[in-house]
């Protein structure tokens, strides 16, 4: 059912999502996916839970990456970055269960759930955050935590990715490529932290390439980096 409201979602978008069309596209009858689903905000609810699940299995691995706490920080970036790339309809259909017409058709299960994921995702990366303070590469200023930083990188990159997602025509020779200025303007806010080393200091643009091949290389060939 999941892969169905997924294809469908990207052939004719939300509006054209519909119990009956899952229904028409599966084996069964549409009593039988009420049964487990609600209603169609319910199916993309399990479709984003189903996809953050993937999101929390791509940070473990990028947070074992071997290297100092920075550039495993980099390595989470390269999981997103594949993660948006495999996964495109994620960025969409996470978008569209944020509203809160959506949220509160949604079971209160199905929601803790996906809460929960995305909040796995932030302890992984606060955690590497921790990592930094405790060998001395980073020193937060006052009144700013973990949680903090990576919520402001979490920001950036969800937007950039998104855009990037959304507008194929921001890939202009006068702009650059886009992933390129989203990795530029993350290691703008981290070494505007002052998290060592700084990109003057180290060829972070090597540490990614080595998450590629090291860690995530099936799903870069998947991508076509590789």
């Amino acid at each position: 059912v999941l892969d169905v409201a997924e294809r469908l979602l990207t052939e004719r978008g939300y509006l054209g999502l519909t119990m009956d069309r899952i229904a028409q596209a599966t084996e069964y009858s549409k009593g039988t996916i009420y049964q487990h689903f609600s209603s169609k905000e319910e199916v993309l609810t399990a479709l984003t839970e189903r996809m953050a699940k993937e999101r929390v299995r791509l940070f473990e691995r990028a947070a074992m990456f071997k290297g100092r706490p920075r550039e495993r920080m980099a390595a989470v970036g390269v999981s997103f970055d594949l993660f948006a790339r495999l996964y495109p309809t994620y960025v969409h259909v996470e978008q569209i269960v944020t509203a809160e017409s959506i949220r509160q058709k949604a079971t209160e299960q199905r929601l803790e759930s996906l809460q929960a994921k995305e909040m796995a995702c932030l302890t992984i990366t606060t955690g590497i955050v921790r990592d930094a303070i405790a060998a001395g590469d980073l020193v937060l200023p006052p009144a700013t935590t973990p949680e903090m930083l990576v919520m402001g990188l979490w920001m950036i990159t969800y937007g950039g990715l998104g855009l990037i997602a959304g507008k194929p025509s921001m890939a202009d020779p006068d702009i650059g490529d886009p992933t390129e200025i989203l990795q530029r303007n993350q290691n703008a806010i981290l070494d505007g932290y002052g998290w060592r080393p700084l990109t003057d200091e180290w060829d972070y643009a090597a540490s990614r390439r080595r998450a590629l091949t090291e860690v995530f290389a099936d799903e870069a060939r998947q991508a076509g980096l590789l």
